[in-house]
């Protein structure tokens, strides 16, 4: 390789196409034509000497030279980002970038965070995705992201998780069913109604299941619904039970009871969970650093469990 034809441009194209899986969207995003980007690609293996992506398919799919270049680059630009960032401070202010990606279920929580960080480091650009589980985990492995937050962390070698809050997940019915008037409710029982379910990639869903699986009993009588929102109408319309996270039941829920079900609630935590391989932004450790001390202000007391200080000690013993 010759590294005098390296460039910092090129490394830039050639992140911003494998993050956004396409030539074209990458020249949108760069604000470049499309046999623009494509030469410069062509030009990065010509000067790496070894293809970047497989033969016969979408740019998305590396080769383990490919693989390894995006980690270099992801690197050299990411510590080029931090520079312009500590250059910002020099300034004043605090200043930054870094995204965080969520579970769903998070979406109830993780603003009450969010909010009063946004607040008090107004310059910091940060970014938040959402989505299941499954698709996290893509996001995890394309290291779209800086920091993730996962109930049920990836068992990965690359994966470091803190766990932050208890996220009991709980069985609930319409108000007015006669499960609902029981002291205590059996499996069996459950087992006679319709189960209002996520998608298949929800975390929810698949804690679920592996609980079902340990009890030797699986629900026959399921109806899949999109979203957390729709689960809740749909048990107060009647339609039928559900497993839900604690935490996306408001505190007032009329025409819905949590049942008092035998080995429930389903204990699970959230994490805050980052890459071992990948280098944290000088903001996204200052967001670990804030959460650490400020989960207490902004959380529910009963469900916290911060653990978050270890994780940001032992990631910023890793950068300097």
């Amino acid at each position: 390789m010759n590294l005098r034809h390296l460039t910092f441009r090129l490394l830039e194209v050639y992140v911003t196409v494998v993050r956004t899986g396409s030539v074209t969207a990458a020249a949108r995003q760069l604000h470049l034509t499309q046999p623009t980007v494509s030469q410069q690609l062509k030009r990065l293996a010509e000067t790496v000497g070894e293809p970047l992506f497989e033969a016969h398919s979408a740019v998305t799919e590396l080769t383990d030279a490919g693989r390894e270049l995006y980690r270099t680059a992801l690197d050299v630009t990411g510590r080029f980002a931090d520079f312009q960032d500590y250059l910002a401070e020099l300034h004043g202010g605090q200043r930054g970038r870094f995204s965080i990606a969520l579970v769903n279920t998070a979406q109830y929580v993780l603003p009450k965070l969010l909010g009063p960080y946004s607040r008090a480091f107004p310059d910091v650009d940060m970014t938040v995705e959402i989505g299941n589980r499954q698709q996290l985990m893509e996001r995890f492995e394309r290291q779209l992201d800086d920091i993730y937050v996962f109930s049920h962390p990836p068992s990965l070698e690359q994966a470091h998780a803190a766990r932050f809050l208890r996220n009991p997940l709980v069985m609930i019915a319409p108000a007015q069913h006669p499960l609902a008037q029981q002291d205590v409710v059996t499996l069996d029982e459950l087992l006679q109604e319709r189960l209002l379910l996520r998608e298949p990639g929800s975390a929810t869903r698949m804690l679920f299941e592996s609980w079902l699986q340990g009890q030797g009993a699986q629900w026959s009588h399921g109806l899949q619904m999109a979203s957390n929102g729709a689960i809740r109408v749909g048990v107060a319309s009647g339609m039928g039970v559900a497993v839900v996270s604690r935490h996306v039941l408001p505190a007032s829920h009329p025409g819905i009871a949590i049942l008092p079900v035998e080995g429930f609630p389903i204990e699970s935590h959230w994490h805050f969970i980052i890459r071992r391989d990948r280098r944290l932004p000088h903001a996204a450790r200052g967001f670990l650093e804030y959460a650490a001390g400020s989960l207490e202000q902004c959380l529910p007391a009963e469900y916290l469990c911060n653990e978050v200080s270890e994780l940001f000690n032992q990631t910023t013993a890793g950068v300097h």
